[in-house]
């Protein structure tokens, strides 16, 4: 009897000290898990298409689903930068992936899990960092071995881990592999994507990536057992997303939806659920239809923390006291960006208002298929290309490979793979004319720090990018207005785009942009780009006018001209820039051939050196 007594006071005893603990948990603990190149396409619980996770679906089942959640760039770093720093990267300098040179952060913002650090939160980070901007102090530990279980006693804790099982090296198989690795899903019975032709290597790839999600939610599944385990689950709010959009050819690095619209699931905790405001709290799972980005979700932790959010940050916390579940759903707007990845150049902007998605293509020129050293390591890339240059493709798979009006807009609600361009449709003019001024709008007001040559804006800001942009601000929106002529006719750009190319250095590099944009309507420039091509003092606006001579089938000697402009690259992105233009002419000019003659110090750069084997 002694010993069931001690038995009794011992079981009462563990209760006791549980209640204690749950008790003592003033603030709740926040948990990001993020499975790497995920869009929302491939989760079974946002699309029927995707894969079965079951234990994100049982996250779900004790919190919420957000249906409209979006990383505001479709790769990386650049991903990665705006989450921790809730800034549009535009805004702040950090939206070339990967960095040339790192950013400083704006007066007064910090990373958010330095700021909860600042606040007595345990910080860990399993462990991707890869940030493009700078900061101190932002995690007690970023490893591999990194846990929250290191924190102190009572100490409430910030924990992220990053999962690259589905990251994009992993579809980085061989033929060989492919025929003689099969996978758990079934080929045939995935559902393929418009955008791609249905042959066995792209039936594979989707099914091997499927296999990957499952491989992904059971490490998922782990971490929360974890948590379980450790009395903590019911003191957690658990974030499960995507970093950015999918794998599958045309979709990371893209600022396509299947880039950009991740998946979101919020667990919210019992002794928590306190913490959100009217409407949240009703029985889950919970579907929410508002749109939320990238930069809201460090406001979110803070305001779920008790943290007042750093004034100098662009996002707005989704969850917490005295924001409502109305409140929210009202939220129906989302921007997006794609700007350099690794060395393919490009400057996409976008802007989604309800099913309406706006997409302004600034260098419409640069196809999205141009070559990417990175990207054609897949095999279904390679046979993406190698059917459209044998013209085996239909009209809506081989819009990759071609170049883009410099504005599209889609209804998204009746095509959501964005393959019917409607802004030349009547019936949507108000609508394009609405997303037109929102968008221009933006870009103004940040300002949009790309419409600076990504060489000049290090030389000329670093490491204090947003300052320049401050600094810069009225010739930056002289430059967006100069860019807008491509929205017009080339009888009403002319006048302008002839001013521009007898102008300063901005104004000569973006009016060759904009008269590329033209292509063959604008050949009355030829003579004035042939001078800029030769003798302009500047390798970049060279480049650009040997773009404009080569879209426009001008007759020249190309090799010669590139070579000249690489010999008067100051740095290796000048290298870079003058690369993708000759990249550009490779892709889209049958028969081109080029040695680079590249400056030994610029060869180093690992970019600049996949440009130049490309031409080997």
């Amino acid at each position: 009897m002694k010993h069931l007594w001690m038995i009794l006071l011992g079981v009462l005893s563990i209760a006791l000290l549980s209640a204690s603990t749950a008790r003592a948990a003033e603030r709740p603990n926040l948990v990001w898990l993020v499975s790497e190149d995920n869009s929302k396409h491939f989760v079974r619980l946002f699309d029927p298409a995707g894969a079965a996770m079951p234990n994100v679906e049982a996250l779900a089942e004790h919190g919420l689903v957000f249906e409209h959640a979006f990383s505001n760039a479709p790769v990386c770093s650049v991903a990665r930068t705006t989450l921790a720093t809730s800034c549009y990267a535009p805004r702040i300098g950090t939206q070339y992936h990967r960095r040339a040179e790192r950013a400083r952060l704006p007066e007064g913002v910090r990373m958010t899990p330095a700021i909860l650090r600042q606040h007595g939160y345990y910080t860990a980070n399993n462990s991707k960092t890869d940030y493009n901007a700078i900061d101190t102090d932002v995690w007690h530990e970023s490893s591999k071995k990194a846990t929250w279980r290191k924190r102190g006693k009572g100490q409430p804790f910030f924990y992220m881990q990053s999962f690259t099982t589905t990251h994009e090296s992993s579809l980085h198989f061989n033929r060989e592999a492919m025929n003689s690795t099969p996978t758990q899903a079934d080929p045939q019975a995935v559902a393929l994507q418009p955008i791609h032709p249905d042959t066995p290597t792209f039936r594979y790839t989707y099914a091997r990536y499927h296999d990957r999600h499952a491989q992904v939610d059971a490490q998922i599944g782990k971490v929360v057992e974890q948590l379980e385990e450790d009395g903590l689950l019911e003191d957690t709010f658990i974030f499960y997303f995507g970093d950015h959009g999918g794998v599958l050819p045309g979709s990371k690095g893209y600022a396509w939806e299947r880039g950009l619209h991740v998946p979101l699931v919020v667990r919210v905790p019992k002794n928590f659920r306190h913490l959100l405001g009217e409407g949240f709290g009703a029985d889950y799972p919970l579907r929410v239809g508002g749109f939320v980005e990238f930069v809201d979700f460090g406001p979110t932790l803070l305001k779920l923390a008790g943290i007042k959010a750093p004034a100098g940050i662009d996002g707005e916390a989704f969850l917490g006291g005295g924001i409502s579940l109305d409140d929210v759903n009202q939220r129906d707007e989302a921007f997006g960006y794609a700007d350099r990845f690794d060395e393919k150049y490009d400057m996409v902007r976008t802007l989604r208002k309800g099913d309406y998605k706006y997409v302004r293509n600034y260098q419409p020129f640069n196809v999205d298929g141009l070559y990417n050293q990175y990207r054609y390591r897949s095999l279904a890339f390679q046979e993406w290309r190698g059917l459209y240059t044998q013209g085996k493709l239909n009209a809506v798979q081989a819009q990759f490979f071609e170049p883009r009006p410099a504005e599209q807009l889609f209804n998204l609600a009746d095509d959501p793979y964005e393959t019917k361009n409607l802004a030349g449709d009547p019936e949507h003019a108000e609508a394009l004319k609405d997303l037109r001024k929102r968008l221009g709008d933006r870009v103004r007001g940040m300002p949009d720090l790309s419409f600076i040559p990504e060489p000049a804006m290090i030389q000329e800001g670093s490491p204090d990018f947003a300052e320049l942009g401050r600094q810069e601000q009225e010739a930056i929106a002289d430059t967006i207005d100069l860019a807008d002529l491509q929205l017009t006719s080339y009888k009403q750009a002319s006048p302008g785009i002839k001013r521009a190319l007898a102008g300063g250095e901005p104004q000569r590099y973006w009016g060759l942009i904009v008269a590329s944009t033209f292509g063959k309507e604008a050949t009355e420039l030829t003579p004035t780009a042939r001078r800029l091509a030769e003798s302009d003092a500047h390798a970049i606006i060279r480049a650009r006018a040997i773009e404009f001579l080569a879209l426009t089938d001008a007759e020249a000697d190309y090799p010669a001209l590139l070579n000249a402009a690489l010999d008067r690259c100051g740095t290796p992105m000048h290298s870079l820039l003058v690369l993708n233009t000759a990249a550009l002419i490779k892709d889209t000019r049958p028969g081109f051939a080029f040695s680079p003659r590249v400056q030994a110090g610029h060869a180093r750069n690992r970019w600049v050196q996949d440009r130049v084997n490309y031409f080997e």
